[in-house]
């Protein structure tokens, strides 16, 4: 147990020294570690947790450290308080005498004293209410954890009690869901098939070819050795739907890797037609290209390309279809990379609005009239969702809304649907906060 609270602070170490994600980082120790799945958990919990509770749990310990500690000490802190707080099923003398061991073997004696005195004594005299707080949007920050200016920002886009419910469900644990290759095997085949491997799962009740997991890990399966799942979110399985390609179109997707929606679309196409993958980044694309070859498909060509110079290699009116599903902040995901909520700031939103929109121009003119624009991201925020739509829309009028993209969605969706558009917060069918609009080129297809 010692060792895995060893392993955690190592890993959100890791996390504040060199801004790595939390995932990256919380696989790569996994794959390292001799650990058992009982171990997993408990790591996965402390550096999660520790993470999306940090300006709380900050709050609670402020009055009890006096001066500067160093930041290894700050982080010790906060993973004890957060089992003290959140985890019941530690005893809170295990989590004292697991905290002083670890300050003593990482720095000495008097260090180990200061955990033990600073813990104890919150343990003694208890946590200060929230309720000292007065201001409504600043008491929302602290008891969610999340920056004062991304609280406001959001309260002033969706109101206080959406704000609300998003910082809440933004702290819930991560859950994994997996898209089925229909080409392949069928949702309740793929069920029966985990099952075997000791892995539950469920139908999902969002996307019709989509299953949750809820016992184990499905990436790790023949299930999916096999090129019978794709992990991915439900949000994310959404994308196919609303581009909605036929098995004879040419379709660009324009910021592919690692290749998650590609494959889902040529998947979409029974593995017909020619679906152009770009991305920026030569080891990207191999990802989207070891995607396609697990999975059993051909028609995909994946190329190292900026998207925002398509038009040097594509004709004008080359493609029946278009993503883009453009780099974004990430604030959509916040419950996969809690640490996103305190790396990103007004600034970066405004600037990837920019790339947002600069790809949009540069592809627009390759969409043959008739054809469809898919535009996504994994964030919620307006400027880099229904504004982009809504700047690009005035400077192109050859394209309109596509009104009809409620009908290509399932059912559990389609009523967040507003004029062409998709915004889904983390809370509405608890999948990561996801956006997309759709678009049409006026004209007959040719």
């Amino acid at each position: 147990m010692s060792n895995v609270r060893n392993v955690a602070l190592d890993v959100l170490i890791d996390i504040e020294r060199k801004r790595a994600y939390s995932n990256l980082s919380l696989h790569h120790v996994i794959e390292t570690n001799e650990l058992s799945a009982q171990d997993v958990a408990l790591l996965t919990e402390l550096v999660y947790g520790t993470i999306q509770r940090r300006d709380t749990l900050d709050y609670y310990l402020q009055p009890f450290i006096k001066g500067n500690i160093e930041p290894w000490v700050r982080l010790l802190l906060r993973m004890s308080l957060y089992q003290m707080i959140y985890l019941d099923r530690i005893p809170d003398r295990a989590v004292l005498f697991e905290a002083v061991e670890i300050a003593k073997r990482r720095g000495h004696r008097g260090i180990a004293s200061l955990v033990n005195g600073i813990l104890r004594s919150v343990q003694r005299q208890g946590l200060r209410s929230l309720d000292d707080i007065k201001d409504e949007s600043e008491r929302l920050a602290i008891a969610t954890s999340h920056p004062l200016w991304l609280v406001r920002r959001w309260i002033e886009q969706f109101g206080f009690d959406e704000t609300k419910r998003m910082c809440e469900v933004n702290n819930f644990p991560p859950e994994q869901t997996a898209r089925v290759n229909v080409m392949r095997a069928t949702v309740e085949e793929v069920i029966d098939r985990l099952k075997e491997e000791g892995i539950e799962a469920i139908p999902s009740s969002v996307v019709p070819i989509g299953t949750k997991i809820t016992k184990g890990n499905a990436a790790k399966t023949s299930v999916f050795r096999e090129g019978l799942i794709t992990i991915q979110d439900e949000s994310s399985m959404l994308v196919a739907y609303a581009l909605s390609p036929n098995e004879t179109d040419v379709v660009l997707d324009c910021c592919a890797a690692p290749g998650g929606k590609t494959t889902h679309i040529a998947e979409r196409m029974n593995n017909r037609g020619r679906v152009v993958a770009l991305d920026i980044h030569d080891h990207k694309v191999k990802l989207i290209e070891q995607q396609a070859k697990r999975l059993g498909l051909s028609n995909i060509e994946a190329k190292q390309l900026d998207s925002r110079q398509a038009h040097t290699q594509f004709a004008a009116e080359t493609f029946d279809r278009i993503l883009v599903d453009a780099p974004c902040s990430g604030l959509g995901v916040i419950r996969r990379k809690p640490e996103i909520k305190y790396a990103k700031n007004e600034k970066d939103i405004t600037q990837l609005a920019n790339v947002q929109l600069n790809i949009l121009r540069a592809v627009a003119p390759l969409l043959k009239r008739g054809g469809t624009l898919v535009y996504s991201t994994c964030t919620v925020d307006r400027e880099e969702n229904e504004q982009v739509i809504a700047q690009f829309l005035a400077e192109h009028p050859e394209y309109d809304r596509d009104e009809t993209l409620a009908s290509r969605l399932p059912s559990s969706v389609a009523s967040y649907v507003d004029r062409g558009m998709l915004q889904l917060l983390p809370h509405h069918v608890y999948s990561d906060g996801f956006f997309i609009a759709t678009l049409k080129k006026k004209g007959e297809m040719t």
